[in-house]
């Protein structure tokens, strides 16, 4: 299902008043005793309900075209930290590159004013027999402290739904845990995600 005007919408630049944004860092919550993972799907473009901005000047959202390992980490680091991202961190630069220039792997980066917002991480793998089957992963998702609380999840994480049906995924899926932002699983929800499945396992030690 094409889905192309949706993506023309988040790119392009309208007059109106710019956007202010937060210095402020919050700090991470406290690390629960129990990690409960939470799988979401979308299986078709028309489950998608997008919630763009309206004011848009100051705001651009551009795709990663080559790897650069060194923002890339400053983009886990910084958007990650305060929720316990540690999967990246262990990767060498090699390892790293690897990853961002694999097949149907894409970094979309949003900017407010001219700052690295956050971004949205995607991998279109092929599936099933005969690899006839596109699916579409959601690897990671946030902004960057300072940067929440003003409509900017929505609008990138609609982004990022619009460009993965636009390039032909027939499911696209995630996973989420109770690590991350409050409003992340509701923000999916809301976007159209169904909930498949839910797994709960005492909190990894690395966590703490």
């Amino acid at each position: 299902m094409a889905i192309i005007g949706s993506v023309e919408k988040a790119v392009e630049s309208t007059k109106s008043a710019q956007l202010s944004v937060s210095s402020d860092s919050f700090p991470s919550p406290p690390v629960p005793d129990t990690l409960v993972t939470t799988y979401l799907q979308m299986t078709e473009g028309s489950q998608f309900r997008p919630a763009y901005l309206n004011y848009l000047d100051g705001i651009k959202l551009m795709c990663m075209d080559r790897p650069d390992v060194a923002f890339y980490r400053f983009l886990y680091s910084s958007v990650g930290k305060q929720w316990h991202w540690r999967d990246r961190l262990a990767n060498t630069d090699d390892e790293i590159e690897a990853l961002l220039v694999a097949p149907g792997t894409s970094v979309h980066i949003l900017y407010v004013n001219g700052a690295p917002a956050g971004y949205i991480e995607l991998a279109q793998r092929k599936e099933g027999p005969g690899g006839r089957f596109c699916s579409t992963k959601i690897v990671y998702f946030g902004l960057r402290p300072g940067y929440t609380g003003r409509g900017l999840g929505k609008h990138l994480l609609s982004h990022g739904i619009a460009y993965a049906w636009n390039n032909g995924t027939q499911r696209l899926w995630l996973h989420t845990c109770n690590l991350d932002g409050p409003y992340a699983l509701n923000n999916y929800i809301k976007r159209g995600f169904k909930i498949y499945r839910v797994e709960k396992q005492p909190m990894p030690q690395c966590y703490f």
